[in-house]
């Protein structure tokens, strides 16, 4: 049996990821590909604990990116690796890459410490392929206004904060070219969408 794709949606709060993930699950599906959704933080039972506190205490850095790596750990051994080795494909709402935007660039994290820590728990596993939504922080920031419901913790960070997470994820996708497909979040969906499936075309 042919092994699944992992595809990550990456990018700073309100760049539409939903939006495209939703596009692309259906354009598998349609070539009779089996689909699994899931996201970070979350995406298991115990991911979903870990989520919770997560978004909604308020915690150190240091505390806070052991909870992503554990929940991490427990979201790639139960749920990602099990679809992957049936063939299915994993699209997922953000993976390490975030830890290294959200924590490292945004709140000054240890970069060494990170490494480490994704070394220890994912032990060399990445995406197949990470689509980076790239938008400015006040073009988000409008968009996240216009979604309902209340923000979490991290949504509710400064303007500061989001241009270093986008800085960082810039950074991140020179650094790792082959991986990355960024994409002009400031698009239109239609035009985001042609990108995205144009990318995952070689699988197909």
């Amino acid at each position: 049996m042919t092994r699944g794709r992992f595809i990550t949606f990456e990018g700073i709060d309100g760049a539409g990821k939903t939006t495209q993930i939703d596009a692309l699950e259906k354009h598998l599906r349609e070539h009779g590909i089996e689909v699994v959704r899931s996201r970070e933080p979350g995406g298991t039972p115990v991911g979903e604990k870990i989520r919770e506190m997560l978004l909604n205490d308020e915690m150190t850095v240091r505390t806070e990116t052991l909870l992503f790596f554990a929940g991490r750990a427990e979201h790639v051994e139960t749920k990602i690796k099990p679809a992957l080795e049936r063939g299915a494909w994993v699209l997922s709402d953000r993976f390490a890459d975030a830890t290294y935007a959200y924590q490292v660039g945004g709140k000054g994290f240890s970069s060494e410490e990170t490494e480490a820590l994704e070394a220890w728990t994912l032990k060399g596993f990445a995406p197949d392929m990470t689509v980076l939504f790239d938008l400015s922080p006040e073009t988000a920031e409008k968009r996240r206004h216009v979604r309902a419901g209340e923000e979490d913790r991290f949504e509710r960070e400064n303007k500061a904060f989001f241009e270093a997470v986008r800085a960082a994820y810039l950074d991140r996708a020179e650094r790792n070219a082959e991986r990355f497909l960024t994409v002009n979040a400031g698009d239109t969906p239609e035009a985001i969408a042609a990108v995205i499936k144009e990318g995952v075309a070689r699988w197909l």
